[in-house]
């Protein structure tokens, strides 16, 4: 049975309630933006607020990171400081999950992400959450991982160390306790 992309009333007014409280905490992350705008935005869109909603409950703290104008969409991140803790332990995508011979992982960060209607981050989103704070400063995250190197049977993954951003490559069939992944709604 798939599952119901709804929210009930008091979960939308807690979420709202958190994310409020979240981007007024990191203002430094959103500078020109006032919360009535987003609010207003998420308020209008309910399954993306029902995204946003999974985005919290798996632990990884969405937060808007940038609006663009020409669009009228706002972008949010996790930005939990260390990958999300409910989205750890899964290879890459389904065909990596499938090629493990032994001690298969339970999902895939590709299906996982898709399930609740957000994208993985991509190198260069990576980088710039990394301009807004220190991520993935003990946990790695998996990122869009171009179909040429996807094809061969890798998968990026990045993370910070040593003051920098660190973008890795890994076999897609490899989960770490460690690793999950970072997602992206735009809204």
């Amino acid at each position: 049975m798939p599952k119901q992309k709804s929210i009930t009333e008091k979960q939308q007014k807690d979420l709202l309630e958190i994310l409020h409280k979240r981007f007024i905490k990191n203002m430094s992350r959103h500078k020109n933006l006032e919360w009535q705008q987003v609010a207003d935005k998420i308020v209008l869109v309910k399954d993306k607020m029902w995204s946003l909603y999974e985005m919290e409950n798996t632990g990884g703290e969405p937060d808007v990171v940038d609006y663009i104008a020409k669009d009228n969409t706002f972008l949010f991140f996790d930005c939990a400081t260390e990958s999300p803790a409910g989205r750890r332990s899964l290879a890459y995508d389904k065909a990596g999950q499938e090629s493990r011979k032994e001690f298969k992982p339970v999902n895939n960060a590709i299906d996982v992400a898709a399930s609740m209607g957000i994208n993985l981050l991509n190198e260069s989103q990576y980088r710039f959450l990394q301009t807004l704070g220190k991520f993935d400063c003990k946990t790695s995250s998996w990122i869009i991982t171009p179909e040429s190197i996807r094809k061969l049977g890798g998968a990026l993954f990045g993370d910070y160390r040593y003051d920098s951003v660190f973008i890795y490559h890994n076999g897609a069939q490899s989960y770490y306790a460690a690793r999950g992944f970072r997602g992206c709604l735009i809204l």
